[in-house]
């Protein structure tokens, strides 16, 4: 859902230049704007939104912070203090309304002043921050806003800690702070703590009538029609007569009016319901089309329109069927669309840039590549923030399902009602803004932090925040959506056992060794919410934020390890992150390559086949298993990662082979048993499939299957059987048409080590099949 306020109500824009003031904190006490005029203090130019580090680099006093280890010139700001100015005329016609001051994003312990007044304070980025400045403006002249921000690590040190809280070793400055945690340093993140108006800055002049919330929900489905429930909550002035007041909803398809609803109200808060004919359904991508409604709202009064809102809505049903531990093999972790199950096929959405105020500029290049990849899912990460309505939009035109965290990760929180209040506040902000978007399909209480419970020795169910606070937002806010505990979730049943192979959903990490371990074909999972593997950027890439001086070796490389990435360096908890994608090769191929382009590619290579591997076992088991949500799509900032594209939006070779196996329809080869592989059809779609395939030998290119195939909607199918031998090293080209489509994918026989050099070959062809990329420059 998108309002367009630019249609409904007066909007002052207070975004661009500002003046920008810092100092480290405490060497210079300045308490309010007449103290800061009378400083000595020279401001620099700041662009709002923006980040207080891009505002120093456009001053030319700080380098690119993420060439080489320049990223370590950004912790002495850690503790710095900040002020924002700037001056603004209004005109005098809003007099006598009441006008708002909206910060959006403000970055991160602040406190604000209009016209020498202070008129507020906040203490989180997630969410905005709206101050009543009716009687603060100056309507003659000129207005002078100012935003001090504050050090978060001064702030934190002020707080009470416990032996029951838990965090990564870095981290724990972030468990009372709302911050985005992987700020504070993550494996995938940089240390970056950083400040500034992160987003859009406006003044909201209101009408005397206004509808200031809109709930949109699907109540059911039948084959003709769909009932939809609307909650509304309007604002007028005490002297309206509400006898005179109506609303007026029409809902609006590829823009033809198709329905239409007129309500007298009684009240400033109410229900609607309202039956659609013939409804155009939201189908996850791969299912259906992500069909969009646009839905004009408008008060009447007297017959006249007072006041419109139009948001973008999808008709669909959600429902996930879990349980809370599995018995043997039989568990379920579902997700159905429409009463349709849904395999899931898609990836983690992490931070899209380490200065937020950059990441909505990336979201729509970063969706097009989830789009590409045949994603229907994306899980947006509980240790960054939340993206904004632009992002929501994308994925609701795309039929991207969200798995959205809230925004805590990998800690045993404090449990104080303090910080219960500030988590409440925060959720129900969160799930009212976005709870319109069709493509949200579930709301889960965090990241990993079951796992912080129990090691500080606490069982996660005592857990405030998710077994209480939460679920009972979502409840009041936004029931007609799932909510999930935690990701994975420790439920009683798997605490009294101590089991947790028996989780439906997991994290498979593990130890990371050969992709074909037992740890990965012997997981017990229905649903893996987390996996990934290693792949090294292409060499190009890596000279863009690596010095000459630091591109080879990979051993003992300081520069290496800055960005794999590691907040404090050789003893830093992730360093062991670069041997890691070392040892991944040499577990494929049996050697450390002696030079970067070689290593490059090799690493490429152990990391397609491996994701590959990944989502094809769970492909092949469906519906015992049920999705893989895999690690990851795109880095946040230059760095050796498990993305499969990297920052500056070079693609890995994993990025090709992901392409193929998570299309709707995919013919796949299983793992050896009884001295043969069998050939599967995954038709992961609403249409019975009818096709031909051939499967051939990439060496002899001896055609070894030529036949059709017909595989009933949404399931799997075997084909046929190939006799093999484990001792062989093999890859098996496969190709089949749809309706004159044609697609393709491989097998790669054997077990390790390989010969680099014939894989080397063998990518010549298995780039050539559908879908077709440049061999020659993977890893260049």
């Amino acid at each position: 859902m998108k309002k367009t306020e630019e249609n409904i109500m007066n909007k002052i824009d207070l975004n661009g230049n500002w003046n920008l003031y810092y100092f480290h904190q405490g060497d210079i006490n300045i308490s309010d704007p007449n103290e800061l005029q009378k400083s000595e203090l020279t401001p620099i130019r700041a662009v709002v939104p923006g980040n207080v580090e891009l505002d120093l680099i456009r001053g030319g006093l700080l380098p690119d912070p993420f060439y080489g280890d320049n990223i370590r010139m950004l912790k002495k700001y850690e503790m710095y203090e900040w002020w924002y100015t700037k001056e603004f005329k209004v005109p005098s016609s809003i007099k006598g309304k009441s006008v708002e001051l909206i910060f959006n994003g403000t970055d991160c312990i602040a406190t604000y002043w209009l016209n020498g007044r202070e008129i507020g304070y906040s203490d989180n980025m997630f969410v905005e921050h709206k101050f009543n400045v009716s009687n603060a403006l100056n309507f003659d002249g000129i207005n002078k806003i100012a935003v001090q921000l504050r050090s978060p690590i001064m702030e934190a040190r002020k707080k009470e800690y416990d032996a029951s809280l838990d965090a990564g070793s870095v981290n724990w400055e972030q468990l009372w702070i709302r911050k985005s945690p992987s700020s504070y340093g993550w494996d995938i993140m940089p240390r970056a703590l950083s400040a500034g108006l992160w987003r859009s800055v406006e003044l909201i002049v209101h009408d005397d009538i206004e509808i200031t919330d809109l709930y949109f929900y699907t109540k059911s489905l039948s084959e003709k029609t769909a009932k939809i429930g609307l909650f509304f909550k309007i604002k007028i002035d005490d002297n309206i007569d509400m006898s005179y007041l109506e609303m007026k909803i029409q809902f609006q398809y590829k823009g033809k009016n198709t329905f239409e609803v007129r309500e007298k109200l009684f009240f400033v808060a109410g229900k609607i319901d309202i039956e659609i004919p013939e409804p155009k359904l939201w189908w996850p991508k791969g299912y259906g089309n992500a069909n969009l409604y646009e839905v004009v709202t408008q008060l009447l009064y007297k017959d006249a329109v007072v006041f419109e809102r139009r948001d973008m809505i999808g008709i669909r049903t959600i429902k996930l069927i879990r349980v809370d531990a599995v018995n043997d093999v039989n568990g379920e972790f579902l997700f159905k669309i429409n009463d349709v199950p849904i395999f899931v096929k898609g990836s983690n959405w992490v931070p899209a840039d380490v200065f937020h105020s950059r990441d909505k500029n990336r979201y729509e290049e970063n969706l097009k590549l989830f789009d590409d990849l045949n994603c229907n899912m994306l899980r947006c990460w509980g240790g960054n923030v939340y993206e904004d309505h632009d992002f929501y939009d994308l994925c609701d035109k795309y039929g991207i399902m969200v798995w959205q965290d809230f925004a805590m990760a990998c800690a045993h929180y404090p449990q104080e009602p303090e910080f219960l209040s500030v988590i409440e506040e925060e959720a129900k902000a969160i799930v009212k803004k976005l709870r319109n978007h069709p493509s949200i399909v579930l709301w889960s209480g965090d990241n990993e932090c079951d796992y912080n419970f129990i090691a500080s020795g606490t069982d996660p169910n005592d857990n405030k925040i998710t077994r209480g606070i939460l679920p009972n937002v979502v409840l009041e806010d936004d029931p007609f959506r799932p909510y999930l505990p935690s990701s994975p979730y420790f439920s009683p049943e798997i605490i009294a056992k101590k089991d947790y192979k028996l989780m439906p959903e997991q994290h498979l990490w593990g130890p990371r060794d050969y992709y074909k371990s037992r740890f990965y074909t012997e997981n017990t999972a229905h649903f893996a919410s987390e996996i990934g593997y290693h792949g090294c950027p292409n060499v190009s890439s890596i000279k863009k934020f690596i010095d000459k001086d630091h591109l080879w070796p990979w051993e003992n490389n300081s520069q290496w390890i800055i960005h794999c990435s590691d907040p404090i360096g050789e003893k830093g908890p992730y360093s062991y992150r670069i041997k890691l994608m070392a040892d991944q090769i040499k577990e494929m191929f049996g050697f450390y390559p002696n030079n970067l382009e070689d290593f490059a590619l090799a690493s490429q290579i152990s990391q397609a086949e491996a994701l590959k591997f990944f989502i094809e076992m769970f492909r092949l088991k469906k519906w015992n298993k049920t999705g893989i949500i895999w690690w990851n799509v795109i880095d946040g900032w230059p760095q050796f990662s498990d993305a499969v594209v990297d920052y500056y939006y070079t693609k890995k070779l994993a990025y090709y082979y992901i392409k193929r196996v998570q299309k709707p329809v995919c013919i796949m080869i299983s793992e050896p048993e009884n001295w043969h592989v069998k050939v599967v059809v995954a038709n992961d779609s609403n249409e019975n499939i009818n096709g031909q395939y051939n499967i051939r030998d990439a060496d002899t290119d001896e055609i070894l299957i030529n036949s059709t195939f017909n595989v009933a909607k949404n399931e799997n199918k075997e084909l046929d059987h190939l006799r093999i031998s484990r001792g062989e090293h093999r890859l098996f080209l496969i190709e089949w048409t749809i309706n004159g489509e044609s697609f393709g994918n491989h097998y790669l026989l054997g077990t390790p080590p390989f010969n680099f050099n014939q894989y080397k070959e063998w990518l010549k062809k298995i780039s050539s099949l559908y879908d077709k990329f440049d061999s020659k420059l993977i890893a260049k």
